[in-house]
């Protein structure tokens, strides 16, 4: 009888682990996955910058003074109210999810920073209109594949719709 107690108590989810969710959840945390939309503002940023720059060249300095933050970087400098929170969580996360959005994020960190290296050489507003234009039709499907990861939506989801449809 000791044993089927044990086992019960090891698949309940414990008081703890519901307050830490509840705590999580109340902080714009996924308590799934340990990750906040929050960190997308930074990326979101760096779009709504290059969505004004065919229309207002002058923007591009705007663009350019954009700078790359990671994670808990980007919480440290906000006004986030839980940033220590988010920071701790995304420590703690799970790897392959952690894993997943790191690549996503580091790949549009990428982006923009090439990006922002060839508007610093181009000499003609079209061209870096040309150069926005194109950065932003790469990283919006980025930023949503991000916000599926922080929303416990990954690639496997993906897969499964696809085959049933």
């Amino acid at each position: 009888m000791a044993s089927s107690e044990s086992t019960a108590a090891q698949s309940a989810p414990s008081r703890y682990d519901e307050a830490r969710a509840a705590q999580l959840a109340s902080a714009n945390i996924n308590p799934k996955t340990g990750l906040a939309t929050d960190y997308l503002n930074h990326f979101n940023e760096a779009v709504m910058l290059l969505e004004m720059i065919p229309d207002m060249p002058e923007c591009s300095e705007d663009f350019l003074s954009w700078h790359p933050l990671s994670y808990a970087e980007h919480f440290k400098a906000s006004n986030f109210k839980a940033r220590d929170l988010a920071i701790e969580a995304y420590d703690t996360a799970d790897p392959g999810i952690r894993s997943d959005f790191d690549d996503i994020t580091n790949n549009m960190t990428a982006i923009l920073t090439a990006v922002g290296e060839a508007m610093r050489q181009a000499s003609q507003d079209a061209t870096r209109a040309k150069l926005a234009e194109s950065a932003v039709g790469w990283i919006k499907p980025l930023i949503g594949r991000a916000g599926g990861i922080i929303n416990g939506q990954g690639c496997e989801a993906d897969v499964d719709y696809i085959m049933a449809h």
